[in-house]
């Protein structure tokens, strides 16, 4: 009996020892690359009234993982700089009266990394994309549906980013490179 209640716990512990001697962590869960250790994040937008949420979220997330987020470019190591953030929103199909149904917003921005005037990345750009419906009879609701799927697509270009980053700052010496991200239709970022 005692076997039997064991052999589970037996097979957890060894899959669990294969996932880690294969090099699998949970996202976030790993060390920084040391130019990420201490950085500043540069959001250059045209005049806003708050800051917006894919820097909070950026922040957070370099927190959590044991970053310095430095209050100048000058007291960092690196420079995380986001230029060109831009949210769209374009009319995907309309009903028989010719009122819009259904919508597709993007969210995108160019980053690029900077140490000492010099890029440690080369500049890139980086999207995301979710359709949602509208019903005419829910304005208020979509109204709010969609700020609140703006806040969660910047959420998860902060996500992507970071992912991205730490990818290529961590590249082993000879791996072939990481290729930069598309924009929509499989055009090479410029």
């Amino acid at each position: 009996m005692a076997l039997e209640k064991s052999f589970p716990l037996a097979i957890f512990v060894t899959l669990a020892l294969l996932l880690a001697g294969c090099g699998f962590h949970v996202a976030g869960s790993r060390a920084l690359p040391p130019e990420l250790l201490s950085v500043y994040i540069d959001v250059v937008t045209p005049y806003t009234v708050s800051k917006p949420p894919v820097e909070g979220a950026l922040r957070a997330r370099l927190l959590r993982r044991g970053a310095l987020i430095a209050g100048s470019a000058d007291a960092a190591r690196t420079t995380l700089r986001i230029t060109d953030l831009s949210e769209v929103r374009e009319v995907l199909s309309v009903d028989p009266f010719g009122k819009a149904v259904e919508y597709k917003l993007t969210s995108k921005l160019r980053y690029a990394l900077v140490a000492n005037g010099r890029a440690v990345l080369p500049p890139d750009v980086m999207q995301v994309s979710r359709d949602y419906s509208f019903n005419a009879q829910q304005v208020l609701a979509k109204e709010a549906e969609e700020q609140r799927l703006q806040a969660f697509m910047q959420d998860e270009l902060a996500e992507l980013l970071l992912l991205r980053l730490d990818a290529m700052l961590t590249r082993p010496a000879g791996a072939p490179a990481i290729p930069p991200a598309a924009p929509a239709g499989g055009a090479p970022a410029p």
